[in-house]
């Protein structure tokens, strides 16, 4: 009878032994198995890129977000000896060349000149085959330019309080000018208009120069413009600027404040642009870009571009455009819902 509990005691020892091991061996797998793909993604950074990266502009040549795209593209092929090639892909508010991207490889070769349009507005306004936040990886916000409340010199309007109170005088309102239904510009006069409760009535025009050309000619008496189509304008008094949306006052134009130093913090905002991949890229390249693309923005060609567009420079890592995304499509989403604007059905 002992010798059977003896044998009962040991074999479960042994059981328990076995056990330890099968727990310790898995957990040791599990440890290895982290480290490999830790490894593995660590050195896929510091490789990549191997072969030439295409970054997709889902707008027509010429604009702002086409220009700095190119400008870091530039930069970029220098710095990683690699060719970053920009391809525009216009069509549908950005929807078309961005959906592009969101299908794309997650390995770092297929990126995105990311913006309000296209991943902010679009969704917000209409159907999109993709989730702005879930289909892609934000690399890095490149910045762009303020927008700006001006006026045709014959408005007896000198400030932004003035403005409201000559278009709430006028029996039918006041029109403004936008380069577009559903534009970041057409969203800030939304929301100046709401908040502010005057009496405006949007005209939409297809971009920002046919809405100058008509602001110019006096046709239209108002216009929420991206100030950089219209700095020239200002500065020969062809068009009196009322205020910024930047976050201080250009240098050029110290005797214009800024919407929030007179009490409309909301509207502190600019026609921003980014570089963003599809989701799932790993990290480490996204950091890697994100790096590389700071080190780009802060090159003297660079600034004296930015600086000639009134862009504010940034220095946010990929988590903080990450972050600084999901508040612009948090922020907007109510204006377009205000607005009742309806994009892609």
């Amino acid at each position: 009878m002992a010798r059977r509990h003896s044998r009962m005691a040991r074999t479960l020892l042994e059981v328990r032994q076995n056990m330890m091991y099968l727990r310790s061996s898995r957990r040791w797998g599990q440890l290895l198995a982290g480290a490999v793909l830790a490894f593995c993604t660590t050195v896929h950074a510091q490789e990549w890129p191997t072969k030439p990266v295409k970054i997709i502009v889902p707008y027509a040549p010429g604009g702002v977000t086409d220009m700095l795209t190119r400008l870091v593209a530039n930069k970029l092929s220098v710095s990683m000896k690699q060719s970053f090639i920009v391809e525009n892909q216009p069509g549908a508010s950005g929807i078309i060349g961005s959906d592009r991207v969101a299908k794309a490889p997650a390995d770092g070769y297929t990126l995105l000149a990311s913006g309000m349009a296209s991943l902010v507005i679009a969704p917000s306004a209409g159907a999109t085959p993709f989730d702005p936040m879930k289909s892609f990886s934000h690399v890095a916000l490149l910045g762009g330019p303020p927008l700006a409340l001006v006026v045709h010199p014959s408005l007896p309007a000198k400030d932004v309080k003035e403005f409201i109170a000559y278009a709430n005088a006028e029996p039918d309102g006041l029109s403004y000018g936008s380069p577009g239904s559903g534009t970041h510009n057409h969203l800030m006069g939304e929301l100046f208009r709401t908040r502010t409760n005057t009496k405006l009535t949007h005209i939409s025009y297809k971009g920002g120069g046919p809405a100058t050309a008509d602001l110019l000619g006096g046709h239209i008496k108002a216009a929420f413009l991206t100030f950089s189509t219209v700095a020239e304008q200002v500065k020969t008094g062809k068009l009196r600027l009322l205020a910024v949306t930047s976050s201080r006052r250009l240098a050029e134009h110290e005797g214009v404040p800024t919407f929030a130093e007179l009490g409309y913090g909301y509207l502190t905002t600019n026609n921003w642009c980014g570089i963003s991949a599809p989701a799932g890229t790993p990290p480490a390249v996204l950091n890697k870009l994100n790096a590389e693309i700071q080190k780009a923005m802060r090159s003297a060609e660079v600034r004296e571009v930015m600086k000639s567009e009134f862009i504010e420079p940034n220095s946010l890592d990929a988590a903080g455009f990450t972050e600084y995304f999901g508040k612009e499509i948090a922020r907007w989403a109510p204006v377009i819902k205000a607005a009742n604007l309806k994009l892609g059905g």
